[in-house]
């Protein structure tokens, strides 16, 4: 409906991963995963200057409560309400308690969950954990403190768009 370059409306389609979708969702909605108050902010705000939806978390546990994965003895309902909305995950690598990398390989274990793109973000620019986090599923790897262009470049990256 929105065609506008800055709106993520137009990439609904493209990330969902649930065949049930039919678009009533306005907004992508992204989970973002980060210990640090001011990334965390940060993150919230660059996405939804690019028109989406946020959720936040302050840790990955957190994020894998609201996703339906903390709790086992949590009901199915929350795994309907709320994972059925998140088209994006975006995390911090370096959290105390549990990393990124292992949020990440949670998600990608999970049946409901695993079609969902994680983005890891870190400080550090290492390599070793780039290509880690890379071969565990991992969509992208992008350096912070994260930009505008760097929002604009993921959802570029998620619709498989040509320089």
């Amino acid at each position: 409906m929105n065609s506008s370059g800055g709106s993520c409306s137009s990439l609904m389609d493209v990330v969902t991963y649930d065949p049930h979708h039919h678009g009533h969702d306005e907004e992508l909605h992204v989970l973002a995963v980060d210990d640090n108050l001011i990334d965390r902010k940060l993150v919230e705000r660059l996405l939804k200057i690019s028109s989406c939806k946020v959720t936040t978390a302050e840790n990955a546990i957190r994020a894998l409560e609201y996703l339906g994965l903390g709790d086992q003895n949590q009901h199915i309902d929350a795994l309907t309400c709320n994972v059925m909305k998140v088209n994006l995950i975006i995390t911090d690598y370096c959290m105390p308690g549990m990393t990124g990398f292992e949020l990440l390989k949670k998600v990608k274990e999970s049946s409901n969950l695993k079609g969902v793109p994680v983005v890891i973000m870190s400080s550090e620019n290492i390599p070793t954990r780039i290509n880690k986090c890379l071969a565990s599923g991992a969509q992208m790897f992008m350096q912070k403190p994260l930009k505008l262009a760097d929002v604009e470049k993921l959802k570029c990256h998620l619709m498989n768009c040509r320089s």
